[in-house]
């Protein structure tokens, strides 16, 4: 993915996006359901931006080569 600037918004229907900032296209949608909502009493959009600041840098790490490819089944938590 070439070098630009990204920057999180919230779309209309209220999912969070993660796009370029030259660009409509989005790259991530994070869809939070209403108990999610809820439950984080309004600070949905702060948990969103610290998920995709996370994927972020992790994506950088990895076009990088820094992380450990482990061979064998994923476990996802």
């Amino acid at each position: 993915m070439p070098t630009s600037y990204l920057e999180i918004v919230e779309l209309p229907d209220g999912r969070i996006a993660l796009r370029r900032a030259d660009d409509e296209e989005t790259l991530v949608v994070l869809d939070f359901s209403a108990d999610a909502k809820e439950f984080l009493q309004g600070q949905h959009v702060e948990v969103a931006k610290a998920m995709l600041s996370v994927g972020v840098q992790m994506a950088g790490k990895l076009a990088e080569g820094d992380l450990d490819h482990a061979q064998g089944p994923r476990v996802l938590h």
